[in-house]
């Protein structure tokens, strides 16, 4: 599709003012429109509480730019962008104020894409606003942000709500991570490299490691994050996509449907953890008192308005199986948590041993071959491989170096897109690949489900760990026991 086919849009986002919007969607709106990606007439309206007009707004967007933006803000991208601005106050849970919309809204000639960066629990009364107000149109869409629910039975209620109002094909549903470069190079580094692509199962492959860390605390939502814990928050969606992108089958194209398809088989053939596997396949850590660069910083009880008897989890690490041909056999370990020593997100392929070595002179125990990809920070890829050292010595030297393909190094004159940039332009642009289809995240909570009920049902608490460390022992002991270990 070339970009002259494209619509121009009215883009509202739902909760302008909060931290989603003045720390990535603006400051990504400003990127895209200095590239010269989005339609000269497409304009944006924030919609928000507190009263004001496009002032409001505009001043908003110059502090997010300046707080957030990397480089200088340039003076002829601001005022082409500025002039896109708008603003309505709204009081959201009054359907019959939405009409206001329409003073705003030319369904004639550009496509309503409406961006709700408010709570889940607000989806519903904006959905029925919407449809009330007359505003929308068969091409209307909407784009929602995780949490989708809590478990499988209100993602499936808020999903119902939405589906009440616009059509499979108009929701969006947002996992950043989707949007970043490193992920999807896994569809070009999988589907276009034969080295990978005929070597990408159980006879080569030992195991995948996949590692979310983050340096942060709760950074003062201890009320919203006490109620989730880190399973919910980071491993139902963020790990687990990863894990589709590495584990699916080769798509038939990459047309949306299709790559659906093949993550949702992924999905339904993971092995569910029950109450009979759960100790041994499953670790929960909750962070204790530490330090971090150095820097003393409190456990999760003692963060500003936290119950001290929660037994919510800050770190889980988990062995997940796949039983279908493909994966027989090699176990995908996911770990993710807050107040890790570094923010740190990688996934590790860690292919099989060599069954026969010949230069135990130089090795006596030969190494595998390891592929590193790195999701944050400084994205790129590396292949661990072993050369020989250069030299006219009797015998055969050689050591492990590594095949570095830095993004910032290698694509040094390219601007490295954030995830939200690239998501709020195919949002616009109506290409729902990068989006997660309704039937992924219910799969998913099912899967996750089974295992917060088998937490339940074991009543184990969280093990505490040192803010700053990887986590409890038992982490390690969970790959010890398989005779592997964590990359880190």
């Amino acid at each position: 599709m070339n970009k002259k086919e494209f619509k121009p849009c009215d883009l509202v986002i739902f909760g302008v003012l909060g931290d989603l919007s003045t720390r990535k969607l603006l400051v990504c709106l400003y990127q895209l429109d200095k590239a010269g990606l989005l339609e000269p007439d497409t304009k944006i309206l924030g919609i928000d509480r507190l009263p004001g007009n496009a002032e409001l707004l505009i001043k908003t967007a110059q502090s997010s730019l300046k707080k957030f933006l990397s480089e200088p803000v340039d003076k002829a991208s601001w005022l082409k962008f500025s002039a896109r601005l708008n603003y309505l106050s709204l009081d959201l849970t009054k359907t019959e104020d939405y009409q206001q919309l329409n003073q705003y809204i030319d369904k004639e000639n550009r496509i309503l894409i409406n961006y709700f960066s408010v709570p889940p629990s607000l989806f519903k009364v904006i959905c029925q606003g919407l449809k009330k107000s007359g505003t929308l149109t068969d091409e209307s869409r909407m784009v929602m942000e995780k949490p989708i629910g809590h478990d499988l039975a209100s993602s499936q209620e808020i999903n119902d709500a939405v589906a009440d109002v616009f059509t499979g094909e108009q929701v969006c549903r947002i996992d950043h991570y989707l949007g970043k470069e490193t992920v999807l190079n896994l569809l070009a580094l999988r589907f276009a490299n034969s080295i990978f692509t005929n070597n990408w199962d159980h006879s080569t492959i030992d195991h995948v490691q996949i590692t979310v860390a983050e340096e942060v605390g709760i950074e003062g939502r201890w009320g919203y994050f006490d109620d989730s814990g880190q399973t919910r928050d980071m491993l139902q969606n963020h790990l687990l996509q990863i894990l589709t992108f590495i584990a699916m089958e080769p798509p038939v194209s990459l047309k949306a449907e299709d790559i659906h398809y093949e993550k949702i088989k992924v999905l339904k053939d993971l092995r569910m953890i029950t109450p009979e596997n759960v100790t041994e396949k499953t670790v929960r850590g909750q962070y204790a008192a530490g330090a971090i660069k150095n820097q003393p910083v409190p456990g999760y009880k003692e963060e500003v308005g936290a119950k001290t008897q929660s037994e919510t989890e800050t770190f889980v690490a988990l062995r997940a199986d796949i039983d279908n041909w493909r994966w027989s056999g090699t176990p995908f370990y996911l770990r993710t948590g807050k107040r890790m020593p570094a923010k740190h997100s990688e996934i590790i392929v860690q292919f099989k041993q060599l069954p026969h070595n010949i230069f135990t002179e130089s090795y006596a125990d030969l190494p595998a071959n390891r592929l590193t990809i790195r999701l944050q920070p400084n994205e790129g890829v590396e292949v661990d491989v072993m050369n020989k050292v250069p030299g006219i010595d009797e015998q055969i030297k050689i050591q492990k170096t590594k095949l570095d393909l830095s993004f910032s190094k290698t694509f040094k004159d390219s601007h490295i897109v954030d995830a939200y940039e690239r998501l709020l332009l195919e949002a616009m642009r109506g290409n729902s690949t990068l989006f997660i289809s309704r039937e992924e995240i219910e799969q998913a909570w099912t899967w996750v489900d089974s295992m917060q009920n088998a937490w339940a049902v074991k009543g184990d608490a969280p093990k505490p760990y040192a803010a700053g460390s990887w986590g409890p022992d038992d982490a390690c002991d969970l790959l010890k026991r398989d005779g592997r270990h964590w990359s880190s």
